[in-house]
Order: structure tokens, then sequence, then C-alpha cells
């Protein structure tokens, strides 16, 4: 048999033993760990690890059943995931392509460990590149009158098929919370700008107004709070006096490909613990 790799995403308020107990019990159970990785927050008291075990035996619930006794006594919050199924993920776009581009090719690639199964976007415009990667794409227009039905047929469409993970690639609509809801930190935003400033329309005009000297894209997750999720990627680049709008512009599209699709590879590949407003990354071993 294959050796499987299983992983655990944990967090629970910290204290003494925690590792001991837990690399003790996968050993008493027969896995051997191959990755462990842990943060402690100090200062507020909380532990969070990313633990990765492998065997060549058959992986059975009784292994969740045996831990869920073992958590109790640490009140830990934790997922397992068993490595044996391929996320499926839908990506919403509204006008702008350079998002869209880069996750599909990089999907084509097989550098992101998914099936992007839909394209979704509130106008006709990115229908040819979606069909040009051979993904199906569907034309879902948006009012204020009609909103609340579109996000309900959208619901629908994404539970019918499954879907894991939505990632909105420059999608510009503002989801209700019932939409959001639905999908808890299941939802990956990408926002044109260094968040938290410069936050909703036009940024990069707001930025050059201000005279920035760093410009840059925030991934997160999507939370009723306007682009405040929990932040899962961000990266700068040094700009001057000198750049213009449309350079701010490029420059920041640039950002935004490369944080994105590291977002949405950080959550397929089970590397982010959220904690309240906060998202525990551990880095790709």
């Amino acid at each position: 048999m294959d050796q499987k790799t299983v992983t655990f995403l944990i967090k629970c308020p910290d204290q003494e033993g925690i590792i001991a107990t837990l690399t003790g019990f996968f050993f008493g159970e027969g896995y051997n760990i191959i990755s462990l990785q842990q943060y402690t927050n100090v200062k507020e008291k909380k532990f969070f690890m990313r633990i990765c075990i492998a065997t060549n035996r058959q992986i059975t619930k009784d292994l969740e059943e045996k831990f869920e006794k073992l958590s109790k006594d640490f009140s830990m919050e934790w997922k397992i995931d068993y490595g044996d199924k391929i996320q499926k993920v839908a990506i919403m776009v509204s006008h702008t392509s350079h998002n869209l581009y880069d996750l599909l090719s990089k999907y084509k690639e097989g550098m992101l460990p998914c099936e992007v199964v839909m394209v979704v976007s509130n106008h006709e415009k990115l229908r040819p590149v979606a069909e040009m990667f051979g993904i199906p794409f569907y034309y879902a227009p948006v009012s204020n009158e009609t909103r609340l039905q579109q996000e309900k047929d959208l619901i629908d469409l994404f539970d019918k098929n499954k879907i894991d993970l939505i990632v909105m690639a420059r999608y510009m609509q503002i989801l209700t919370s019932n939409f959001i809801e639905h999908y808890p930190f299941k939802i990956i935003n990408i926002h044109h700008s260094f968040l938290p400033a410069f936050q909703g329309a036009n940024p990069y005009m707001r930025a050059y107004e201000r005279g920035v000297k760093l410009i840059g894209a925030t991934a997160h997750y999507a939370t009723e709070d306007l682009d405040e999720g929990p932040i899962i990627e961000q990266d700068v680049e040094r700009v001057t006096h000198e750049s213009t709008v449309g350079a701010l512009k490029s420059i920041g599209a640039d950002i935004e490909t490369m944080v994105l699709s590291k977002a949405v590879k950080f959550h397929l590949n089970n590397q982010v613990i959220v904690d309240g407003n906060k998202a525990i990354v551990f880095p790709e071993t």
C-alpha cells in the first residue's frame, strides 16, 4: 500500500505538555510524523499546530475518535484532512482579467492542488478567457433589486457542484452576510491595495494623491466586515513620486496575482488556521 499522509490543524489554550502529548499519541498509534509546525501566541496564551503524519496501513475513522478523546483534555479545536480529496474551486470575476489568467494558468500547469470547476461572473466580458482554458463559464448578472435572488441561485449552483473554495478574483460586488455565512472562511478575496489603507473603490487614485512610497495587495477571507477579514497573504513594492496612477495599477496587478495565488495555495494545502480575525499561516514544508 502507498504511504498516506494526514494533516491535522489544531488550536487550543497554551499549556504545558501539549507537544509531548501529541507526538506521543501519534507514535503510540503507529504513525510517523513527517512535519510538525507550531506557534504559541504568548500574549494571548494560545497554541497552534499543523502536524502531518504518514503510514503505509489503512487509516480509519477510529483515529478521529481517539483523537477527539485526547483533544478534550486540552480544549482543542481541530480538523483533519486525509489528503484523498481534490478540493473543488469556483472563481468569481467581473471585468478585470489578470487574476483569472494567472489562477487558470497555474491550475493548468499543476501548481494549484485543486479542480477549478467553474468561472462565475456578473458580466460576459471574461467568458472567452474561461473557454480558452476549457473551464465552464456561468453568467450571473446582478443588481440591487436582484442581489438576493442571484446569490441564492449561486449558492444552489455551488452546493450542487460541491464547491469547497470560492475565489473572488476581482469580483466587484459586495456579498451579503447570508452568502458569506453559508461559506465560512471558504471565500478568499483579493484587495487591490495594502489593507487597511485605501479600502473601497479607486484606491490607486487615492494612493497617488497621498504620495505613497509603497503599493501592494492583500488576500483575505471574506467576512461581513468589508475588506477586514483575516489576512492570509500580503506583499508590497516600492514606488516613487514619479509613479503615475497607471503605473501604480500595473505594479499592483502584478502583486495581486502573486498574493492571491499564494493565498489560494496556502488554503488548499491546509496551512491556515483562523483565530478570531487573524489567520495563522504556516510556511510550506
